[in-house]
């Protein structure tokens, strides 16, 4: 029904910078709100950042409050996540979702739709 599509991850090294994209297809989206998750290998999913349909309420996860910032490109359908000063506990992989109910919450079982992942590795 809606496909959603990461793209933007890679390797890099501490305190360097990536924009993760997601654009979501196959559907007509209106009001709804779009998160960022990452899970690392042996930890549950876990909440990075959310943005309403507006574009006009963001929220983060402490561990990324500062450095990472998440906006709705000119595109509805299409968000970004731009990680700056990346660390080693920032390797994961990155999944974007969408509610279309626009919810906005950091809990991934309100999220109907998912990417298949994009990875970010920071290593040196």
């Amino acid at each position: 029904q809606v496909d959603v599509a990461e793209s933007g991850g890679g390797l890099v090294q501490p305190g360097d910078s990536l924009r993760l994209s997601c654009v979501a297809s196959g559907g007509t989206f209106s009001r709804y709100a779009t998160g960022w998750f990452r899970q690392a290998p042996g930890k549950e999913r876990e909440f990075v950042a959310h943005i309403s349909w507006s574009g006009g309420s963001t929220n983060y996860a402490n561990s990324v409050k500062g450095r990472f910032t998440i906006a709705r490109g000119d595109a509805e359908n299409t968000v970004y996540l731009q990680m700056n000063n990346l660390k080693s506990e920032d390797t994961a992989v990155y999944y974007c979702a969408v509610d279309p109910w626009g919810r906005a919450t950091i809990q991934p079982r309100d999220y109907d739709y998912w990417g298949q992942g994009t990875q970010v590795t920071v290593s040196s």
